[in-house]
Formats: structure tokens, C-alpha cells, sequence
């Protein structure tokens, strides 16, 4: 999907949000408008009509949000040429006042200068221009509609915040939303990161922020600490803590599959469990990240199969 596609998706899914983020203030009715315009047709990015009042009582106010999503720059043709081509259409069209905003996506090369204005002769036509790597990402964190976009926001720090965006995301109470913006969020990030990174912060953003993945984590960390003292009594303090160690994170991790798993399918057979508790760190880590994949439990027996067999 172009990106330019997904941030009209994400604006004519969440227009209230969007116009509260680019003006600074609430809006009171919205419409999403038709985004083709006439003579010639062309598509703009986003149409919001707007309706508000300052205060009660007060002339009601109509107004036309016109967002526009460029990944690069330049473009052909110019954008600074289409947002004044897009003004003309939609003022004969609808004869109120317009707001256009373009959002650049990404940083230009070097010495590329972003206008915000379309000189020509005695026309002057100006329009706005949002760089989102100058944008705080705690505004984006804050509002659901517009996390996809945080990855791409000002930070020193790019990894922490993806996984920041993540833990979010995870957070969402609304499975359907969750996975939506999950996967529109991953989009964006491909524009700055690698697709290996992404799936890895996702994945663990999803397992850390579940009730049962801490519950089980505490459980692991107990279990492996006594494990470690018993071993220590046993064999000599130093050896049995680093061996308690070590068993103590491939409890907490079989643990945490075995319970997740549970949880997924209704319940393993006894003896899948035990093949489960007996493998190895290095193998329950692979489990862990092949999980996600599993349809039915007979995907898991396939892969217990191949590794244990």
C-alpha cells in the first residue's frame, strides 16, 4: 500500500482527530467530503468539512481541511502547483474558506528546500507544511488515531520509540484495533526501519504488555531463584547460581509458552508440556517467535516434531 494511500485511509477513518492534531483545537461537526474534483478529475489526500462555533449562540463557521500526504520530495508535478490547483477546485466547488496542509513524511536530501507557498507572477497562494521528524511524539502517543505516524516523529532515540509506539498499541483494549493499527503502524515504520526490527518490537511489545506474560514472568523469576538455591546447596554456591541462573530463565520461558499456549488452544496434551519444559533456552526462544504463527495445535505438534525429534 503507498504510504501517501494509507495516511488518506488513516485521515478519512479518524477526520475529528486529525483536524484536532493540525489545528490545535477540537472541531465540532465533521464530514469526510468526496475527494475527487472536478474538471479533470484529480484526488485530493483528505477532505474535512468542518462546522463549529467559538461559542454558543455564535455564527456557525464552515470551513474545508484539505491534508495532503507526501512521502518525498520533490515531486512531479510540484506539490506547492497541486495545492493551488486543489484551492481553485474545491473554492468554486464549495465557496468556503480552506485550510491545506501538507505532511511530509520523510526528511528531503540535503539542501532541498520545502515551499510552502506557489509564486507565480502577482499570485501568491500559501498553504501549510508539516514535518513530521520535527513533531513531538508524546502529541502522537497520546491519541490512538495518530500512533501509526509516531515512528516517524522527532526523537534521538528512534528504536525506544517504536518500542514506546508498540507497547501502546498493545495496550488497546479493541482486538480490531489493536491489529489495524498494528499493521498500519509497521507500514509507516518501514519508512525508516528494517522489516526484521519491526516484527522483533512488535512482537515483543505484544508479549510484554499481556497480563499473563507478567504474571508468568514472576512466577519463572521465583521458580528460578529457588531452583538456584537448591542447586547451590547441592553442588557449591558459585556453580549452582550459575546453573539455578540458567535454569531459572528456561523455566520462566517454558512457563510462559506452556501458559500462552494453553491459553490459545484450550489446553496441551501432557505430553506436549513436557516436551515443551524440557527444551532448551535457545529452543523455546525459536518457539516463542514460531507461535505467533500457530493456527491450530497441530502446528505446534509439527514443530515439536522437527525440533525434538
Amino acid at each position: 500500500m503507498p504510504f501517501d494511500n494509507l495516511g488518506k485511509l488513516l485521515a478519512e477513518k479518524y477526520p475529528d482527530r486529525f483536524a484536532a492534531w493540525i489545528l490545535g483545537e477540537a472541531p465540532g461537526t465533521v464530514r469526510v467530503l468526496k475527494t475527487e474534483l472536478s474538471i479533470e478529475p484529480i484526488r485530493a489526500d483528505s477532505l474535512v468539512f468542518l462546522q463549529t462555533r467559538d461559542s454558543p449562540g455564535k455564527t456557525l463557521r464552515e470551513r474545508i481541511l484539505h491534508l495532503e500526504f507526501q512521502t518525498r520530495l520533490p515531486s512531479d508535478p510540484p506539490i506547492e502547483f497541486r495545492m493551488l490547483d486543489y484551492w481553485v477546485r474545491l473554492y468554486r466547488q464549495y465557496q468556503v474558506p480552506i485550510i491545506q496542509v501538507v505532511i511530509v513524511l520523510l526528511p528531503p536530501a540535503a539542501n532541498t528546500v520545502i515551499q510552502d507557498c506557489f509564486p507565480v507572477g502577482e499570485t501568491q497562494h500559501r498553504f501549510r507544511v508539516v514535518r513530521l521528524w520535527e513533531q513531538d511524539p508524546m502529541v502522537l502517543l497520546h491519541d490512538p488515531a495518530l500512533l501509526p505516524l509516531a515512528p516517524l516523529a522527532a526523537t534521538t532515540e528512534p528504536q525506544a520509540l517504536l518500542r514506546q509506539v508498540a507497547a501502546q498499541i498493545a495496550q488497546l483494549e479493541s482486538e480490531q484495533q489493536r491489529q489495524e493499527l498494528s499493521t498500519y503502524t509497521q507500514i509507516f515504520a518501514g519508512l525508516k526501519f528494517k522489516q526484521p526490527l519491526i516484527r522483533q518490537i512488535f512482537r515483543e511489545g505484544i508479549m510484554r504488555e499481556s497480563v499473563i506474560y507478567q504474571e508468568i514472568l514472576q512466577e519463572g523469576v521465583q521458580e528460578g531463584l529457588q531452583q538456584g538455591l537448591q542447586q547451590g546447596l547441592q553442588q557449591g554456591l558459585q556453580q549452582g547460581l550459575q546453573q539455578g541462573l540458567q535454569q531459572g530463565r528456561q523455566a520462566e520461558a517454558a512457563a510462559l509458552i506452556v501458559r500462552l499456549l494453553n491459553r490459545r488452544f484450550g489446553g496441551l496434551a501432557p505430553d506436549c508440556e513436557g516436551i515443551i519444559r524440557g527444551l532448551t533456552v535457545e529452543q523455546l526462544e525459536e518457539l516463542a517467535e514460531a507461535l505467533l504463527d500457530f493456527e491450530e495445535v497441530t502446528d505446534l505438534e509439527r514443530w515439536l516434531g522437527r525440533s525434538h525429534g
